[in-house]
């Protein structure tokens, strides 16, 4: 099964916390809800073709725990967002969540990049989509385990927070699939890795040659 991760992601990084305050406070996080300002109609339909190329859904325990005190309370049969999530089989990767309240959800135990992996094979066709889940998407960037980035890069800085690509991470490339800025700013691009590459740059007849 294709497994993406779908995530919005301030310029310096930062996933934590991106609808409100008190969203994500760990670690003494005080910026959330810089996404707000930026949300328009071009960020909707982004976030629309999302969902509408997943067929399951892969979460880590506090976004789990975030979504699900939401989502479910979204009954409009016009929000394609809401009838994805609520819908959709769940899988939570949890060591401690026994009785997952909302429905659809099957809580994924012991090593996540292992687990992980066992599901991409046990579901087959289609495509698990992680969605936020910082600490899940960054175990999973660094196992090799994704097969396609979609990112919304929003033009604000909060410093430290929760980040998908963290300092000691792997060298990877990406090839660009898909690019597009919304009338708010927000860049979106839909990445998949590839081998990462480097080289050297030379002068030579007083020009620089690659």
């Amino acid at each position: 099964m294709k497994l993406t991760v779908n995530t919005f992601m301030t310029l310096d990084g930062v996933m934590q916390g991106p609808g409100g305050a008190e969203e994500d406070p760990t670690g003494g996080f005080t910026r959330g809800g810089w996404l707000v300002p930026y949300v328009d109609e071009g960020f909707g339909e982004v976030v629309d073709q999302w969902f509408a190329a997943g067929d399951a859904v892969l979460l880590g325990r506090t976004t789990y725990d975030l979504m699900s005190a939401f989502w479910p309370l979204m009954t409009d049969p016009e929000d394609t967002t809401a009838a994805a999530l609520n819908g959709r089989a769940k899988y939570v990767v949890s060591n401690t969540l026994t009785e997952p309240a909302w429905a659809n959800t099957t809580v994924v135990s012991g090593d996540a990049v292992e687990q992980v992996w066992a599901l991409k094979e046990e579901l087959g066709e289609g495509e698990l989509q992680v969605h936020g889940s910082a600490q899940l998407a960054a175990a999973l960037h660094e196992a090799g385990l994704v097969d396609e980035y979609r990112l919304l890069v929003f033009p604000v800085c909060v410093g430290a927070g929760k980040r998908l690509f963290q300092g000691d991470g792997p060298g990877v490339g990406f090839e660009v699939a898909q690019t597009r800025t919304t009338p708010a700013g927000v860049t979106y691009l839909n990445l998949r890795p590839t081998e990462f590459q480097s080289g050297v740059v030379h002068i030579g007849d007083g020009k620089d040659t690659v």
